[in-house]
C-alpha cells in the first residue's frame, strides 16, 4: 500500500476534474449501479497514469457527448475497492491504470493498461470520446 501523502496529487489530478473517488466495495457498486452510463479510472502512481491516462481522461470529458458519472478507484491504496471495479471487467485481467465504459451497468468499453501506456493523452482521449459516442 503506498503512504496518503505519496497519492494524494494523483488522486486530486482526477477529483479536480469532477471525478468522485471511491475507497469502498460499497461505493463501487453502488456507482456501477446507477443507471446510464459511468467512467471507471483505475487510477495508479506509475508514470504512465501521469503522463498518459490521467490526461486523456480529462481531455476526454471535453467531448459533446461524455459519461452520466465519472469515478476513480486507486490501485495500490483501496485494494477492495478496486478489487471489485476489476471484477466487474472481467473477462479483462487486472491492470492499472485502466479505465472502464459502463452503460447501466454493462461493461461496454475497455482501455487496459497496453492501450495507455506509450500512447499520447490525447489518442487516448480519443479512444475514450470513440466509446462516449457511441454509448452515452
Amino acid at each position: 500500500m503506498y503512504p496518503a501523502e505519496l497519492v494524494k496529487p494523483m488522486r486530486e489530478d482526477l477529483v479536480s476534474a469532477g471525478f468522485e473517488e471511491l475507497h469502498t466495495p460499497e461505493a463501487v457498486t453502488e456507482a456501477l449501479e446507477k443507471s446510464g452510463t459511468t467512467l471507471v479510472v483505475v487510477n495508479s502512481v506509475c508514470g504512465c497514469a501521469a503522463a498518459n491516462a490521467r490526461p486523456g481522461a480529462k481531455l476526454s470529458l471535453q467531448n459533446a457527448k461524455k459519461p452520466d458519472h465519472t469515478v476513480t478507484v486507486f490501485a495500490g491504496v483501496d485494494k477492495e475497492a478496486v478489487d471489485v471495479a476489476r471484477g466487474h471487467m472481467v473477462p479483462f485481467p487486472p491492470s492499472s491504470p485502466s479505465m472502464a465504459l459502463f452503460k447501466d451497468g454493462e461493461l461496454v468499453h475497455m482501455l487496459e493498461r497496453h492501450h495507455i501506456e506509450g500512447r499520447p493523452a490525447e489518442l487516448i482521449a480519443e479512444n475514450l470520446m470513440d466509446a462516449y459516442n457511441e454509448f452515452c
